[in-house]
């Protein structure tokens, strides 16, 4: 759909809304920013963790959950660091953040946000799951990043209307279509902008700035296992979109990644078994 279906007045209000409406935690963000920086240890990546206990306590559930762990239990912070490593910590901060700020008071916009944590989340476990199958079990941390984040900017722009609905700037009563057109005429734009301001690795940026194009380069693996995922979760129906036409074998992406029948049934599979995953 066109730009241009969008009233200019709305897409001006929405891209004006301040880069630091709640889509991180601030705990998070350092977090992510000391392991870009390589100078931390696991005291230190500890003591930031626990700098806020309802965070602390959400990532604690999290990386006890089967989805992440497995049969190893933790009880602190620090031993979650020590067992899993600073990579896959900083990404159950991450996580664990995003799942609180996919909520809305307004009911209309929850079920937008509830629709779109359900797809970042399902993406991220498949990607991570695709890596290792694809022979990138060393990036498979930083490849479920990616793909947890490649959305991030429909939650930009559903955070930037539940502000101008409180402000009583735009009306509450929300047209599906015009949301969808929203999204895809602007969530790109929002959330390599957004990316950047929180000086993100480039190799998080050019995810989000390319999982649609066109053109895309067929030698940034992490960017085709994220494009496959996402394109995986529109067939099943996980998250905002249904596409179940989608012959995903047939992708260029699937060729890139030597992806079969077999391992997208796999796929498929564990990405709706992650509908269920309670946090």
């Amino acid at each position: 759909m066109s730009q241009a279906v969008i009233p200019e007045t709305v897409r001006k209000l929405l891209a004006s809304q301040p880069i630091e409406l709640p889509i991180f935690h601030p705990v998070a963000i350092k977090l992510q920013r000391m392991l870009s920086d390589y100078d931390f240890t696991v005291d230190e990546v500890a003591h930031v963790a626990n700098e806020d206990q309802s965070l602390a306590s959400q990532m604690l559930k999290m990386s006890n959950s089967p989805m992440y762990m497995g049969r190893t239990k933790v009880a602190t912070i620090k031993e979650a660091v020590i067992r899993l490593g600073a990579q896959q910590v900083i990404n159950i901060a991450l996580a664990a953040s995003q799942a609180s700020a996919h909520s809305s008071e307004n009911p209309a916009l929850d079920r937008y946000m509830k629709a779109l944590w359900l797809h970042s989340h399902g993406s991220a476990l498949g990607a991570r799951w695709l890596a290792h199958n694809c022979g990138m079990r060393g990036i498979a941390d930083e490849i479920y990043l990616a793909a947890l984040l490649h959305d991030v900017g429909k939650l930009y722009l559903l955070k930037s209307i539940e502000r101008l609905v409180q402000a009583g700037v735009i009306s509450s009563m929300f047209d599906d279509e015009l949301v969808m057109e929203i999204f895809e005429a602007m969530h790109v734009e929002q959330g390599y902008r957004l990316m950047q301001h929180w000086n993100f690795p480039a190799m998080y940026c050019d995810v989000v700035r390319d999982h649609h194009n066109e053109e895309w380069d067929p030698v940034n693996k992490m960017l085709a296992i994220v494009r496959f995922v996402n394109q995986t979760c529109h067939r099943i129906g996980l998250g905002l979109k249904h596409e179940p036409d989608l012959v995903l074998a047939l992708t260029l992406e699937a060729e890139v990644l030597d992806i079969g029948e077999m391992q997208i049934a796999e796929l498929e599979a564990l990405l709706e078994e992650s509908r269920d995953a309670e946090f």
